[in-house]
């Protein structure tokens, strides 16, 4: 059940409302990213932005090559410490149009040392260069390799899927696909969905968001969607917006999002599906979260993290 005190203002903490004005400051002071050639955006983002600070490269990092659709598919490895206990197949936020396999690796590089899991992120190729379902495809392809070849590669058995955002969403397609089309609903034992955007259609809390960036707006959003989605594919089919698909028999989940997210509505009501298709797994919703807020240090990401860590610990 979900406490209807986290949807009000005045729960929010000193901390995370300094946060999101500060968020909301830095983003109107940069110049609007859809003025900008894509390729400068993503340069901008790799090295980092006041308004979204690159996070470190792990030098634990490796490359591993597989076969995709696409051509050589890499996936960016990152290996527990001690012994391995399971694998985490990663997809990274982004929009579908930027973001990249190596963007978030102190994120990998717990859930590896905290859990015991080899961490996989998956380097997906991009739109608006490669439209729905180029992306898909390469998470599936990787889904596949994990639980096929992969298992004996690495040395593990316990598998676990996630991602934020649109990585959330790539994540729940890659499990639809692995059991409609291969078989496996149940090859992951268990999916991290952090934010995740799974109506591109737009959700009513996407529509009346507006302006203010805090991170994310109404036209960011409708812009991936355009930029994944050309123009004459209905948005709402169950193969693009995992909202309407049929979610019986896949893993349990851990739904997370703030309340000051965009996407709020995207979580409420896949995770309201996902439970009432008897899927199991638990809606972590956070008072005053910005999109991500799990990027930004501070004492409401680590309780998410926290969280984050037992289910997927629990897993293995």
């Amino acid at each position: 059940m979900i406490d209807h005190a986290l949807f009000d203002p005045a729960n929010i903490d000193a901390e995370t409302k300094a946060l999101n004005a500060e968020i909301v400051a830095a983003h109107a002071a940069q110049a609007d990213p859809w003025s900008l050639p894509i390729e400068e955006v993503r340069a901008r983002r790799r090295a980092g932005t006041q308004a979204s600070p690159a996070m470190p490269r792990s030098p634990r990092a490796e490359i591993l090559t597989i076969e995709g659709p696409g051509g050589p598919l890499a996936l960016r490895v990152i290996r527990p410490q001690g012994k391995a206990r399971g694998a985490y197949l990663h997809i990274h936020r982004g929009g579908w149009v930027w973001g990249a396999a190596d963007e978030q690796d102190p994120w990998l590089e717990r859930i590896a040392d905290t859990c015991g899991f080899v961490c996989l992120s998956v380097e997906y190729r991009l739109a608006p260069e490669h439209p729905y379902p180029a992306a898909l495809e390469d998470c599936e392809a990787a889904a596949l390799w994990l639980a096929g070849p992969g298992k004996a590669e690495l040395g593990i058995h316990a598998l676990t899927i996630g991602g934020e955002s649109v990585g959330a969403h790539l994540a729940v397609m890659t499990l639809l696909r692995l059991r409609d089309r291969h078989g496996l609903p149940r090859a992951f034992r268990g999916a991290n969905l952090n934010a995740g955007f799974y109506d591109l259609g737009l959700t009513p809390s996407v529509r009346l968001w507006g302006d203010e960036r805090l991170v994310i707006n109404t036209t960011d959003l409708k812009r991936f969607a355009d930029g994944y989605v050309r123009e004459g594919i209905d948005r709402r089919r169950p193969d693009v917006s995992p909202l309407y698909a049929d979610l019986k028999g896949l893993p349990p989940a851990l739904f997370t999002v703030g309340t000051a997210d965009p996407l709020l509505d995207d979580t409420l009501y896949m995770s309201a599906r996902w439970a009432a298709a008897n899927n199991g797994g638990h809606t972590a919703v956070y008072a005053g979260g910005c999109h991500i807020f799990v990027r930004y240090p501070g004492s409401l990401t680590e309780r998410a993290l926290e969280l984050i860590d037992r289910f997927l610990m629990a897993l293995a």
